[in-house]
């Protein structure tokens, strides 16, 4: 008796973050493309903070591949490095908020 087993295909980052500068009070949007599809415990980070959906803090994903975060008013205080974390996967990218001359 032969019995196959097909492991998992191993998730991959098809494309990553990108650093982004924004000025105080736009959005600032980042995205990262997984294949396969459907992977799970994904997680968003600022500086080390978990990012949660609310407000000011948009997560969704189309289709299971590709996850998106957007920041919505943002501050000069939230310069920092964005994180995006699945399974062993991760991917980071720099957020630079501008202030506006006056």
């Amino acid at each position: 008796l032969l019995l196959l087993c097909h492991a998992e295909e191993a998730a991959v980052i098809v494309s990553g973050l990108r650093s982004t500068d924004v000025f105080v009070g736009e959005s600032a949007t980042f995205s990262c493309e997984l294949s396969p599809p459907g992977v799970r415990n994904v997680q968003w980070w600022l500086d080390g903070t978990p990012l949660h959906n609310n407000l000011v803090t948009e997560i969704s994903q189309q289709d299971g591949r590709i996850h998106t975060l957007t920041l919505n008013d943002v501050a000069c205080h939230d310069s920092g490095t964005v994180t995006f974390r699945a399974g062993s996967l991760i991917s980071t990218a720099k957020l630079l908020v501008k202030g506006i001359a006056l």
